[in-house]
């Protein structure tokens, strides 16, 4: 920075004008610790440079000034508290995309209500939170009702239901996917809300969906609707 003599008043420093560099502040943003937010010296150095340089017929407020440069590096903090938090999210991506990875080829218990009848068979697995009367219904792939019951079950949260695909009139129904709805009243006649889960295996991983989407019996899954695993017999 240049002198000046008692005759010539310093160059006032405006919106455009260039602040001296020195070998604190010209690598201000290569490193995070050269930055105003991470650098004590690099912010004293920009303070007491515009004090020096700044009109002394119209001198800034050194308030005012102070206050925004505060704000200045506040801003900056909270860009970089963003920039981490991003970085956070694609780690429990990259995390969530392992995981899901790990499920191939594995039985797992999931929250829905479809499942496929095989051989004359298919099973739900019903949360009861309370002793019920459960009335349960099943529809075909086209919505037409093919079986209602009502049953007596004790409280669980993982009380099998397996449908043997004759219907109410004798009808023996074919293979395929199945839907059940079920609802209860509790010994005192208060409605019951049950959860339907179904069991199959995990036959792929879509890992352009976030969060990664399992594909189990034809149908898709997030890993929060994953229950349990089940470990299938060594036979």
């Amino acid at each position: 920075m240049t002198t000046t003599n008692a005759a010539t008043a310093p160059t006032p420093v405006s919106g455009t004008t260039d602040i001296p560099k020195s070998s604190s502040s010209s690598n201000m943003s290569s490193t995070t610790g050269s930055t105003l937010a991470g650098n004590f010296q690099t912010f004293l150095t920009l303070l007491t440079t515009q004090l020096q340089n700044q009109n002394p017929l119209d001198p800034l407020d050194t308030n005012q000034f102070t206050q925004q440069l505060v704000q200045f590096a506040g801003v900056e903090q909270q860009l970089k508290t963003n920039d981490s938090l991003a970085q956070l999210v694609t780690l429990q991506q990259t995390t969530q995309a392992t995981q899901a990875l790990g499920f191939v080829g594995k039985t797992a218990l999931v929250d829905g209500s479809t499942a496929t009848m095989t051989k004359s068979s298919a099973t739900w697995h019903l949360n009861v939170p309370s002793d019920s009367t459960v009335d349960i219904t099943v529809a075909n792939a086209s919505g037409q009702t093919v079986f209602t019951g009502k049953y007596t079950a004790a409280a669980g949260s993982d009380i099998p239901f397996t449908w043997n695909g004759m219907g109410n009139d004798g009808t023996q129904w074919p293979d395929g996917k199945y839907t059940i709805s079920a609802t209860g009243k509790d010994v005192a006649g208060n409605n019951v809300g049950i959860a339907a889960q179904v069991q199959g295996v995990v036959s792929s991983v879509d890992l352009t969906q976030s969060p990664p989407l399992l594909t189990i019996d034809g149908a898709s899954y997030t890993l929060s609707q994953v229950k349990s695993i089940i470990a299938t017999s060594s036979n």
